[in-house]
Order: structure tokens, then C-alpha cells, then sequence
């Protein structure tokens, strides 16, 4: 669930004839998605919200609670990547009214998705939320978001090893995502710093401190 609007692309053309024009909301609602990850991923936060706004109200105005659903977890899946795991309140409200898979989607995101759901999710989550854990079940997962949505899933029920917390450092540091480079640093900065490994922990925080200066 990389991108969540290409999915009613094909539902809602589906029946069309060949290369028919996408509608003004989908065009615009995919590249407002893709703006605010960015600019969230990256600390901007008052472009994301903006961004996310647009997003919202271009789904919203199709009427159909199951896309309104998908944006609230595109902003659900962003704050996993960058290890803010507070509720996803905004997708509760829609809970009712979306997919199976939408539903199911929330759930892998707050680490509560029965296994026999797997099936529901996109297949490079299926080894995570099967209950696959450690950086074997990142491995197999070559786009960066995704990679570090699921590495917060496995953080989040306690199946991130070290290599697990290296992985999505690196990868949120190779994107230049300041907001998830610092979330992943400062989990390996408290994991060093609960073992004793005082130098480490040290090191990491000086790291911290570069992504925190100002542009």
C-alpha cells in the first residue's frame, strides 16, 4: 500500500474504455499524497499539513468513505515510518464504512492485525504482519516507505533487532528524511544506551544533532 490511490484507479475506471481520462480529484489527490509524505517524512510541517488537507478534501468530495479511509492511513502510515505511534484516530471515525482490507491495513499499522489476515495486506507486509520478525522480513522490501512502515510495525511489537533499527536508520538517512532519521536514531541512541554502550549512544545523538540543524 506504497500508493493508495493507484487501487481505485482501478476500481473506479475499471469498466471505462481503453486510456480514458482520470478525473480532476484523482489527479490531484495522488500528487497531494505524494507531497505530504515527503514533506512529512522530511519535518516540513506546515506544507504537509497543507498538502494533507488537499488530499483529504479531494477523496473527500467523491462521497466514498473508503478513500476518505485511505488518506487517514497514509497519514497513519507516515507517522509509523518516522516512529510517532500514537492511535490512528482519524481512520476510526471510517472504520465502519471501509474495506476489509482497509481495515486490515489499520490494523498491521497498530500492530494488531490476526495473522490469518495477512492475506489482506500488500505482499511485501505479509512476512511482517505474519509474525515474521528481525531484518529478514525487511529484505525483500525495495521501496523506502514501505521498508520503514514496516520496520515501525516490527518496532512497534517488539520484533526490531539491531539490524532491524540500522536498516530504516539508513534508509530514512539515504532519502534525506530528517523527521524519520531522527526517530530511527534516536531508537538505536536508547537501545545503546540501556546496554551500557555509552560511546555509541553518544555518537548517535551527535548525528541527531546535524539532522536537527536548521536549513
Amino acid at each position: 500500500m506504497r500508493r493508495l490511490l493507484p487501487i481505485a484507479i482501478a476500481v473506479l475506471l475499471a469498466a471505462c474504455g481503453s486510456k480514458p481520462r482520470q478525473p480532476d480529484w484523482l489527479v490531484n489527490a495522488d500528487s497531494a499524497q505524494d507531497r505530504y509524505e515527503r514533506a512529512y517524512l522530511s519535518g516540513r510541517d506546515r506544507v504537509a499539513t497543507a498538502e494533507f488537507t488537499h488530499l483529504r478534501t479531494e477523496l473527500a468530495s467523491t462521497a466514498q468513505p473508503g478513500l476518505v479511509a485511505r488518506a487517514e492511513l497514509t497519514r497513519c502510515a507516515v507517522q509509523v515510518a518516522s516512529l510517532d505511534l500514537a492511535p490512528c484516530t482519524g481512520f476510526e471515525p471510517l472504520r465502519r464504512d471501509a474495506s476489509d482490507v482497509e481495515r486490515a491495513y489499520a490494523d498491521f499499522l497498530a500492530g494488531t492485525l490476526a495473522p490469518e489476515n495477512a492475506k489482506l495486506l500488500p505482499e511485501h507486509y505479509r512476512a511482517v504482519a505474519g509474525g515474521q520478525g528481525g531484518a529478514a522480513a525487511l529484505k525483500g522490501i525495495q521501496d523506502p516507505l514501505p521498508r520503514l512502515i514496516a520496520a515501525g510495525v516490527l518496532l512497534r511489537t517488539e520484533k526490531a533487532d539491531p539490524e532491524v533499527l540500522q536498516m530504516a536508520a539508513d534508509t530514512a538517512s539515504e532519502q534525506g528524511w530528517r523527521r524519520a532519521v531522527m526517530g530511527w536514531l534516536g531508537a538505536q541512541a536508547m537501545r545503546a544506551e540501556k546496554a551500557g554502550a555509552t560511546e555509541e549512544a553518544a555518537r548517535l545523538r551527535r548525528r541527531m544533532q546535524l539532522a536537527a540543524e536548521e536549513r
